[in-house]
């Protein structure tokens, strides 16, 4: 017998992210866990109102998503802990510009520049919905057709309620093999 937990966000864990973003002239940078897909084009960013950084996306329209890994973890939990209200955060990375125009973190294996094009909002949250206009990838993370290969690319996971980063793993199987070896 399965117990009922209420209304209770069970999608985790999800990739985890640092948003980059214009506020006036500076990037600003925020850790976020809460993205997703919302068609082969389009994501959306959720963001808590009172962040900083939203401003600078409602005002610009584009923003910069990050793909964490091991190696730049350390420095995205620490934009995620300080607050572009009272830190300085356009330091933390060494960035560049994408053809967009977001501040894009230099060190990130893959990052997606994308275009708000429209705004949900629900109590307590503005939830950017974004058009991808360039990903791009160290070659490193590249198989030989210039895909994204995810045996190479390890992003971190972002899992809740327990707040903890997890490491992605081996694959178990080739999508839809199994239906295949049942005859369905």
């Amino acid at each position: 017998m399965k117990k009922d937990l209420g209304s209770v966000l069970a999608l985790y864990p999800t990739p985890l992210v640092v948003v980059g973003a214009y506020v006036g002239d500076k990037p600003d940078w925020t850790l976020v866990g809460h993205v997703g897909i919302i068609g082969h084009d389009r994501i959306l960013v959720s963001l808590a109102k009172p962040h900083y950084i939203n401003g600078g996306i409602r005002q610009n329209k584009v923003l910069s998503v990050n793909v964490v890994d091991e190696a730049l973890l350390a420095k995205a939990d620490y934009v995620g802990c300080v607050s572009g209200n009272s830190t300085d955060k356009s330091e933390v990375f060494e960035t560049s510009v994408g053809k967009a125009g977001a501040p894009m973190i230099s060190s990130a294996p893959l990052t997606m520049e994308c275009r708000v094009v429209d705004v949900y909002e629900t109590p307590g949250f503005e939830s950017f919905i974004c058009a991808i206009e360039h990903t791009y990838a160290d070659e490193g993370i590249l198989n030989e057709q210039g895909k994204l290969d995810y045996h190479k690319f390890k992003p971190v996971l972002f899992e809740m309620p327990t707040y903890e980063y997890l490491k992605t793993g081996d694959a178990i199987a080739k999508c839809m093999s199994f239906g295949k070896k049942e005859g369905k």
